[in-house]
């Protein structure tokens, strides 16, 4: 297994998984749309990058990740949107993998700091985190402004 940058010519495995990750929160298995992929992920202006964990040609797994500025005072951080293994790959250090591979891109951007939310009801990453030795903050409440 190893761990790499997406390029463009991943947009339909990504747009796959996304469907995936649709799923397990609730939602239709339905591939996301690919125009947005491009345009986030390979566009004039990215704002996003994914990170994909590979068996040979097997996407297992991806995470995403933007920058944050200013994170404290005039710092930037990594805000970590996406963290996600296919049901298949699960429970084989691919999501611990992906978080070494997010931290090294955080330390080669110069960012001292790694952002991420997670859902109360997402029992197996809350044990993840925890067994990475990362403790839940409650002093930052999370809001969202749908638009």
């Amino acid at each position: 297994m190893h761990i790499d940058r997406a390029t463009e010519t991943d947009t339909q495995a990504i747009a796959t998984i996304l469907g995936e990750v649709e799923a397990y929160y609730g939602g239709k298995d339905t591939p996301a749309d690919q125009t947005q992929i491009r345009a986030a992920l390979f566009g004039s202006n990215p704002i996003a990058t994914v990170l994909l964990a590979r068996e040979g040609d097997d996407i297992l797994g991806l995470a995403s990740y933007s920058f944050l500025w200013p994170a404290a005072g005039a710092e930037s951080s990594l805000f970590l949107k996406e963290l996600f293994v296919r049901e298949r790959a699960r429970r084989r250090g691919i999501a611990r993998a992906l978080m070494q591979a997010v931290r090294a891109a955080a330390d080669a951007a110069g960012c001292p700091r790694v952002e991420w939310t997670a859902d109360r009801d997402n029992p197996s990453a809350l044990a993840l985190y925890q067994a990475l030795g990362f403790q839940q903050r409650d002093d930052k409440p999370f809001y969202r402004w749908q638009v």
